[in-house]
């Protein structure tokens, strides 16, 4: 299927998908595009993990290195909060007769895998990178 790719005002790419009810490069006209290209499906990533680092180089569109590794910390940012949550909920109330000291071993324990993962977004060489950091690939 052809698609409509282009940059957009954000710096992101905007990926049409038409219809077929109206020819692609009367599409094109119609939403005033300009600069724009028209591409199969397999010029855009299959994975969606990174869609808001896509950036439009010619007539494909790419991962951008940089914002993927921001994305990347947003999620592991997300998936640690997400973790330490229990343990922070017990701590911070208190609660009588819970292991304070087991739960604040379990968020070290926490803290030290999602440094880890840190490092090795850091250090990424591709967004395929920053996928296996965030599943806890060891590269």
């Amino acid at each position: 299927m052809s698609l409509i790719i282009y940059q957009n005002q954000d710096g992101g790419v905007s990926v049409v998908h038409p219809t077929g009810e109206v020819p692609i490069e009367e599409l094109a006209a119609k939403l005033g595009l300009t600069d724009y290209e028209i591409v199969e499906d397999g010029a855009i990533p299959p994975d969606r993990t990174f869609r808001n680092a896509w950036v439009k180089n010619g007539s494909a569109v790419v991962e951008d290195l940089s914002k993927s590794k921001e994305i990347g910390h947003e999620l592991r940012r997300a998936k640690r909060s997400e973790e330490f949550a229990p343990y922070d909920d017990l701590i911070s109330k208190q609660i009588p007769g819970a292991d304070i000291d087991a739960a604040e071993a379990s968020r070290a324990s926490i803290r030290s895998r999602y440094a880890t993962i840190q490092l090795s977004i850091d250090n990424a060489a591709s967004p395929a990178d920053i996928k296996a950091a965030l599943n806890g690939d060891e590269s």
